[in-house]
């Protein structure tokens, strides 16, 4: 302990027991010691991990105002919860950072309709008890989706510099609307929640929303059945951040399509901001309509990549920091370097790693590690790369790879470019932009031409069919 922090400590409690009753103060701010003060990170002492879930549930926002205000803006907290206090002079504890809890609440806002309106008193809104002027909406945030946790690498750097300009500035820069894709488990989710936090942060009377496809539906749908089809437009209308995941399972859905358009339109038109998530880029979503694929694409869109084995291992280190987990370095370094997809498989892997060493009272070890990966690969069909398709083509052609990615247009190297492409948009989650990129440097609309050609010779040709079998041995 040193003398700073238990100055600042000090400090903090003056401001504490000027807010709370004297014996809530006695319960639950007389036991915390402070144990450190760095980086503006004040950590402090708890007995138990009920004691840190009670102070993170009824006195975060206390605790949020007071460090504010004694150490400033960009002052944190951090708890270390004692484990085993056997030893009264060295407890064991984990460390575990305070989280932010107010960033999620939205101020009341008044309804879009008339209430003195005989009429207008007969509409019910899905969302609230009929007849009261005011309502709360729920931000559904996750307020531990913060930029904070949210690891910045070359894979994401572009999508996260952009959502923090949009949280910045909620609709009136040319980031709007905002659209970010990628396949799933890369952190698409994560993002649209920290940009949500981030505004609520610099703008706190703004309304926030976060909701997915899925659920948008379910209430839009529900609205229909109950026939309160314009309450649900018009609550929806009066959001002034609408974050909205996974908008891929809005296709074939033409009527909740609409509604999302007239949506759009209006909070557009107001200078309200969305954000969009989908799995791959608007223009390859089928039955969607022109119209909203032409509006997703009208702003900022942008792609998330695979994170390098540095970026893996940060998300590693921040994910084990966050549960107050300790794992050996070698050991975050050998799950980062054997989990190459998905993010959120890796950090499933993670969990059941600490799991099985909890629950088994075993330290964690690379061994460990070992077979809890290879029983998971066991399992799991691993996904071919694209590199690792035009691999397999030009040796199949014998072609170079120099001539695959030149600019040569002889017969052989544009058949091995859409072989590529094809084979790449049947075994890979790739987006047809990518596909393109990494097939030559071309376009989506030449990636869409290449797959129908070689459908076509397929249907039409048994020789190049029988090649085309031959290759796909190979890759599959």
């Amino acid at each position: 302990m040193n003398g700073h922090c238990v100055e600042i400590w000090n400090n903090c409690k003056k401001l504490i027991s000027a807010n709370i009753s004297a014996q809530s103060y006695k319960t639950w701010f007389e036991p915390i010691k402070p144990l450190a003060f760095e980086d503006d990170m004040l950590t402090i002492q708890v007995p138990s991990q009920f004691f840190h879930e009670y102070l993170e549930e009824h006195y975060v926002y206390v605790l949020k105002f007071a460090i504010s205000k004694v150490i400033g803006p960009t002052g944190k907290l951090q708890y270390t919860v004692v484990l085993d206090n056997s030893d009264a002079d060295h407890p064991f504890g984990i460390n575990v950072p305070s989280t932010d809890k107010s960033n999620t609440v939205n101020p009341s806002v008044r309804m879009p309709i008339d209430m003195d309106d005989e009429d207008e008193k007969k509409v019910l809104n899905p969302f609230v008890v009929p007849g009261i002027n005011k309502i709360n909406v729920e931000s559904q945030l996750n307020e531990n989706f913060s930029f904070e946790n949210f690891i910045e690498g070359e894979c994401n750097s572009t999508a996260r510099r952009a959502g923090l300009q949009v949280a910045k500035n909620p609709g009136t820069s040319s980031f709007n609307p905002y659209f970010v894709f990628s396949k799933s488990g890369l952190g698409k989710t994560h993002l649209s929640h920290a940009i949500g936090l981030e505004t609520k942060k610099h703008h706190p009377n703004l309304i926030v929303r976060y909701v997915n496809a899925e659920q948008f539906t379910q209430q839009f749908t529900t609205s229909c059945k109950d026939k309160t089809r314009n309450d649900f437009v018009r609550f929806y209308q009066m959001i002034d951040v609408l974050i909205i995941d996974d908008i891929q399972f809005f296709a074939g859905k033409p009527k909740t399509q609409d509604a999302l358009f007239h949506i759009f339109n209006h909070l557009v038109q107001n200078k309200k901001q969305l954000i969009f998530t989908c799995d791959k880029p608007a223009f390859e979503l089928k039955d969607m309509e022109g119209r909203l694929i032409s509006r997703f694409h009208s702003g900022f869109f942008t792609e998330m990549h695979v994170p390098d084995m540095e970026t893996r291992v940060n998300i590693l280190k921040r994910k084990a920091y966050s549960d107050g987990i300790e794992i050996p370095d070698d050991v975050i370094d050998y799950v980062a370097s054997r989990v190459k997809g998905s993010v959120r498989e890796m950090e499933g892997l993670f969990i059941s790693l600490m799991a099985e060493s909890s629950l088994n009272k075993k330290d964690i070890t690379i061994d460990m590690a070992r077979q809890l990966i290879d029983r998971f690969a066991n399992n799991t069909t691993q996904e071919v790369s694209i590199e690792y398709i035009i691999n397999v083509v030009v040796d199949r052609l014998n072609i170079s790879l120099e001539d695959f990615h030149s600019k040569l247009k002889k017969r052989e190297i544009v058949m091995a470019r859409q072989l590529a492409m094809y084979f790449s948009k049947k075994y890979t989650n790739s987006s047809l932009a990518v596909i393109g990129k990494q097939c030559g440097n071309k376009d989506h609309s030449t990636v869409i031409h290449s797959i129908n050609t070689i459908e076509n010779l397929l249907d039409t040709n048994k020789q190049f069919k029988a090649l085309v079998s031959d290759i796909e041995k190979n890759i599959c």
